[in-house]
């Protein structure tokens, strides 16, 4: 069996046998990026670009779509480009990468769905102090820990597991890189314990993330639900349902892919529900808050239409 110190690369899980399913799996999967890269492009621009948008709420909402960015393009070009070029191969170093940023990713992501929710809550629950508990410098530094959080646990996690002797194989059943698969590599078991007490400690803060997240709109709602006027209670709504509604697509998906049974393994399964909470809420999140939200949809609209009028004007002064 190698050990780690031979393996200089992973063999990735292929989405399919055929080739032609292989290149359908390609097409499918870019439609997929361009439309994530597009929605969250879109968010991005807008809140920046408009300055009626420059709040904590959008402030936020903008630390989210470029998480979302981040997410979805450290898994999918690969699985393009293996898809494409019909291989399996990933480097060493491009797996821990791979590792690397996507736990950053997901995590700092996490810790902003957190923040968020307090965002909501205080806006809501408490709008009289809004400016003094969220002002500029409090928003900012909140959503710069996020990050932070992001980066020191991927910081963690990878430099424990890519330190553990791997001598079962180099097969990842997976389409990326992920920690789950390289620790069932592992030849170490007090290594291999290590890592998983570390993993179990991330669960338990993790459900304490989410506790407060339940527990901020266990809040917001009692406080909806007392506001006298109809028009309120629905703008209170608008603002809050699109947040619940991506913190229950990324940690029922995430929840499930990491706390479901061993007898309900299998690798098409495994497959699946990795695409689930990897791919499908950075493609979706836009889509959720597009819809709800008309003050991001005219900032849309408008980037939109600004773009296309500057993009004629430049055009009218081509000389022909």
């Amino acid at each position: 069996m190698p050990n780690s110190s031979s393996i200089s690369e992973f063999l990735l899980l292929a989405l399919a046998d055929a080739r032609q399913l292989q290149l359908l799996h390609f097409w499918l999967l870019l439609g997929i990026y361009l439309a994530a890269l597009l929605g969250n492009g879109l968010i991005s621009t807008a809140v920046a670009c408009d300055h009626r948008l420059h709040t904590p709420m959008y402030f936020f909402l903008l630390n989210l779509a470029l998480l979302d960015l981040g997410c979805i393009s450290t898994t999918l070009p690969k699985a393009m480009a293996n898809a494409l070029w019909h291989t399996r191969h990933i480097s060493y170093a491009g797996c821990a990468a791979q590792v690397f940023f996507f736990l950053f990713f997901l995590s700092a992501e996490y810790s902003l769905l957190t923040v968020m929710s307090y965002d909501r809550y205080v806006a809501i629950c408490k709008p009289l102090h809004y400016g003094t508990l969220l002002g500029s410098r409090a928003f900012a530094t909140m959503a710069a820990a996020a990050w932070g959080t992001g980066l020191l646990y991927a910081l963690l996690h990878t430099a424990t597991a890519f330190s553990i002797p791997l001598c079962q194989s180099n097969a990842v059943d997976q389409f990326f890189c992920e920690i789950a698969q390289i620790l069932k590599l592992s030849c170490s078991k007090s290594d291999y314990l290590r890592e998983v007490g570390i993993i179990y400690f991330s669960l338990c803060l993790t459900c304490g993330c989410f506790v407060f997240i339940v527990l901020s709109y266990v809040q917001i709602f009692r406080a909806v639900l007392r506001m006298p006027s109809e028009q309120g209670r629905h703008k209170a709504f608008s603002t809050c349902l699109p947040h619940l509604a991506v913190v229950s697509l990324f940690v029922s998906t995430a929840m499930f892919a990491y706390l479901k049974s061993s007898s309900m393994s299998s690798p098409s399964l495994d497959l699946l529900v990795s695409f689930l909470y990897s791919v499908v809420p950075p493609a979706v999140n836009p889509l959720i808050y597009g819809l709800r939200n008309q003050e991001l949809k005219a900032a849309v609209r408008n980037t939109y239409f600004y773009s296309i009028h500057k993009m004629h004007g430049s055009l009218r002064g081509v000389p022909r």
